[in-house]
């Protein structure tokens, strides 16, 4: 009874800071989005990797990668109902480009209700959690 009132907070908490995130910060929804921005992102590890990548037409905007329209995502939500698949492409796409994953308790259609949406959302990437501490909080994340 105790595991379960644990993680029912923990679950609100989840969702309380995803509905912060909605108002307040940057985030794309979707399996294509989600990867599109994986593929697309860079590690940067040292200044000279940044000025080659300048030369090859990334752009840099307060120490965010953007290319095409597409930002590398700090944190990516898989719901727990998402085919495994395509759980296992995005959990390798983002272990490739360093991106904390959490797994979502609840089904597609819980997540799509935690972000105040009316569409079921398998996958969500956050890519400015805004005024939210949902990157910091997650436990076992960078």
């Amino acid at each position: 009874m105790v595991a379960t009132k644990k993680t029912k907070k923990t679950h609100e908490s989840i969702n309380n800071r995803l509905t912060l995130v909605m108002k307040s910060g940057k985030y794309t929804l979707g399996y294509k989005t989600v990867l599109k921005s994986l593929r697309n992102s860079k590690v940067l590890d040292s200044a000279a990797h940044i000025e080659q990548l300048q030369m090859m037409g990334f752009l840099f905007f307060h120490g965010e990668v953007k290319l095409n329209g597409f930002h590398l995502g700090k944190l990516i939500i898989i719901a727990n109902n998402c085919p495994p698949l395509r759980k296992s492409e995005i959990e390798y796409y983002a272990m490739l480009c360093k991106v904390g994953v959490h797994h979502y308790n609840g089904n597609n259609v819980d997540l799509g209700t935690a972000c105040g949406k009316y569409f079921r959302v398998c996958f969500l990437s956050i890519v400015d959690p805004g005024d939210s501490d949902i990157i910091k909080s997650m436990p076992g994340e960078r």
